[in-house]
């Protein structure tokens, strides 16, 4: 190359410089959890900033590894990601381990079995048999070991033959507490999201860090389970920083995940936060954006957030029009995800999306119901025809009160008969029929059509609303598509905040966003850290861009307010462009 050639390139050594310091800066915040000869570490990272990454070095090479999580969600990415580098469980997966482990060494056989709603059912039994209600679950998971209400759940739970999701690590701990040297040994215990642990999980984790390295990851910013399983963010605030708890701390500070606005709204947030008297015992933690150059591009591409009003029926030809926005400047396949503060609210934006011609709208979330199903107590038949558990729940559902209530009872006594042999032959009757419609529609063999609307009756789905909904779909597929063909299969998901944990996509649609919804507070007056948790984790969730769409025109939404206005642009017409 000659001089002149030399001369007229751009120089980019700047720019290389920049990203090489990036890197080198990052790296350093690893080699520093790395080098680190401590057996019990905690790492405090926020969203994008390279978690999983720091798992599989940390893993790599060892044998006999155990990571741990409590949402199945977050397993099968982490089962995915950490294929073939660790075992990945759920809590009451590994709690069930460690009790199977322990009947199969006196010889008995490995009876485990867990029903995820047990607690609800012992519940009902207690307002039935005892006349008080109480919260089993919150028993367990605030370890109140030494309540009177305990014992009773276990005869329950004895009759049963089952487990729920929470009482099986209970009886893991208990065991595991009172015989230490059945404790498990790994070479290396990993334990994601840690800041939505309660104190009987956070028992199974010390147990563990008895006998086996430990290195607990989370952000007490992304705290979301406070108040729907006792969980606390106190626990790893503890663990990083107090000394007597053991543990040295590092932090993980670079977010590669998302673009620089979303970056620095994130910051806003937590500094209005703190200005109002939130978060006065949150983590003192940087959250930086990560110099890279393609996320450098999608940050210029990308500079603001984009806030509009619009009523609730508007949202979604609001979400289509920005769609094909963006596919019209991308021009190349890209991800959407709709954060709504209500499933049905979700649920309802999905079904409008479809019927505008969407094909590929999902919408993730749970399924079933808290209380026990008729279906729920059949499948459980079906496995075992014999299963107490099983034909209560089914009576439950078939019975009166009264009858219910007096069948209950009788299998309380000290001698208490299997719940089939209490139940009348013709009601058996009823139950074997669905049970062997059941077992015809599992072997491919249904062809009674009556028994099989009789069942699904019974069972409370609606047949004629799903093959209405089935016809619905086959009819739309087969026209022309309303939505432009172009962006017609754009992959988009629904969910909940609580739902959209270990998601991500291009770019995220925020639904509904106003106090009434985002603040639980009766009055709307006193922002709780919960609130600021849910709205951190919906923003940062986005990798390129947010959308904020509120359905309250009357009152600017206080969190809107936390962020500077530079970061916001508000959209006001429906076809103006958003940037």
């Amino acid at each position: 190359m000659d001089m002149k050639t030399q001369e007229a390139l751009p120089d980019n050594s700047g720019e290389e410089d920049k990203y090489a310091t990036a890197k080198r800066e990052r790296q350093k915040y690893v080699d520093a959890i790395l080098r680190s000869t401590a057996r019990k570490k905690i790492v405090v990272g926020g969203p994008g900033t390279g978690k999983t990454y720091l798992f599989k070095i940390i893993l790599e090479g060892k044998k006999n590894t155990l990571t741990l999580t409590f949402v199945n969600a977050l397993v099968d990415d982490l089962s995915l990601e950490l294929c073939g580098i660790s075992d990945v469980k759920t809590l009451h997966g590994f709690a069930r381990g460690v009790l199977k482990k322990a009947v199969e060494t006196k010889g008995a056989p490995d009876n485990i079995k867990i029903y995820r709603k047990l607690a609800e059912v012992i519940k009902e039994d207690a307002i039935i048999l005892l006349n008080e209600e109480i919260d089993f679950d919150h028993l367990f998971h605030n370890r109140d070991d030494e309540n009177k209400h305990i014992e009773f759940y276990k005869k329950r739970k004895n009759y049963y033959a089952h487990y729920g999701f929470t009482d099986i690590v209970f009886g893991a701990v208990k065991y595991l507490e009172a015989n230490k040297h059945k404790i498990p040994t790994f070479t290396q215990v990993v334990v994601d999201e840690f800041q939505d642990f309660n104190e009987l999980e956070v028992s199974l984790i010390d147990l563990l860090a008895e006998k086996s390295p430990v290195l607990l990851v989370g952000d007490d910013d992304q705290a979301l389970y406070e108040s729907l399983k006792s969980a606390s963010p106190r626990h790893i605030r503890q663990r990083h920083s107090e000394k007597n708890c053991g543990y040295v701390a590092f932090t993980l500070p670079y977010c590669s995940r998302s673009t620089r606005v979303i970056v620095d709204a994130i910051n806003d947030i937590i500094e209005g936060a703190t200005r109002v008297g939130n978060f006065t015992s949150r983590i003192p933690k940087p959250f930086r954006y990560f110099d890279d150059e393609e996320k450098d591009k999608d940050s210029d591409d990308n500079p603001r957030i984009i806030y509009m009003q619009r009523f609730e029926t508007q949202i979604p030809a609001f979400i289509e029009r920005r769609i094909e926005e963006i596919a019209k400047e991308v021009r190349d396949e890209f991800t959407v995800l709709i954060i709504s503060p209500s499933r049905r609210k979700s649920l309802r934006i999905v079904e409008a999306l479809r019927g505008k011609g969407f094909k590929n709208v999902q919408f993730k979330g749970t399924k079933d119901t808290v209380e026990p199903t008729l279906l729920d107590g059949l499948m459980l038949l079906l496995e075992n025809n014999e299963c107490n558990l099983g034909w209560r729940i089914v009576a439950r559902r078939l019975l009166d009160d009264t009858e219910f209530t007096t069948l209950l009872k009788k299998t309380d006594d000290g001698d208490a008969r299997g719940f089939s042999d209490l139940i009348e032959d013709r009601q058996k009757r009823v139950v074997n029929q669905m049970l062997t419609t059941l077992r015809a529609i599992k072997g491919g063999k249904q062809k009674d059509d009556d028994k099989l609307a009789e069942l699904l009756e019974k069972v409370g789905l609606d047949a004629y609303g799903m093959a209405r909904d089935f016809l619905k779909n086959e009819v739309r597929s087969g026209l022309p598509p309303d939505a432009n063909r172009g962006i017609s299969k754009t992959l988009i998901t629904a969910t909940t905040v609580q739902s959209s944990k270990g998601l991500s996509a291009d770019y995220v649609f925020i639904t509904h966003f106003d106090d009434r919804y985002f603040i639980k507070d009766r009055d709307k007056s006193r922002v709780s850290d919960q609130d600021i948790c849910n709205v951190l984790v919906a923003f940062t969730r986005a990798r390129k861009k947010v959308f904020l769409i509120s359905s309250d025109a009357a009152k600017r939404p206080v969190f809107l307010n936390w962020i500077s206005a530079k970061h916001i642009r508000q959209v006001k017409e429906t076809n103006e462009p958003y940037e």
